[in-house]
């Protein structure tokens, strides 16, 4: 394990401009652990919250984070500034089955589509 120092401060930006954390991460640690903390942590007040880590996206640096990857492979910028934080941004996509149910619950309809090629 690493030493305090070597630990990585991270804040995880949601879409109305909130934060989780700052929290202090291990190098080591994989942005998919990081994900089950943003959906153990997610705020109750706020709708719309991821209900499992696939249904988040973690962009750090313009780049969305891959979840079998560590912080240290996924080339997190090493903070220069004493205590300063790194903010990585939320995006939460709904699973595709949830959307497809609500849409086909409510109309009655399945969305299909049929294509002739002649």
């Amino acid at each position: 394990m690493a030493d305090i120092e070597d630990f990585v401060d991270l804040r995880f930006r949601l879409f109305d401009g909130t934060d989780i954390g700052p929290n202090k991460y291990d190098p080591s640690t994989c942005v998919a652990s990081l994900k089950e903390v943003i959906v153990s942590t997610w705020p109750k007040d706020k709708q719309n919250g991821p209900k499992t880590i696939n249904e988040i996206k973690l962009i750090n640096g313009g780049k969305i984070l891959e979840n079998n990857r560590t912080l240290a492979e996924s080339r997190i910028p090493v903070v220069e500034l004493p205590g300063g934080v790194i903010t990585m941004h939320v995006v939460v996509r709904p699973s595709m089955i949830e959307k497809n149910e609500k849409r086909n619950h409510g109309n009655g309809k399945s969305n299909r589509c049929s294509c002739s090629i002649m």
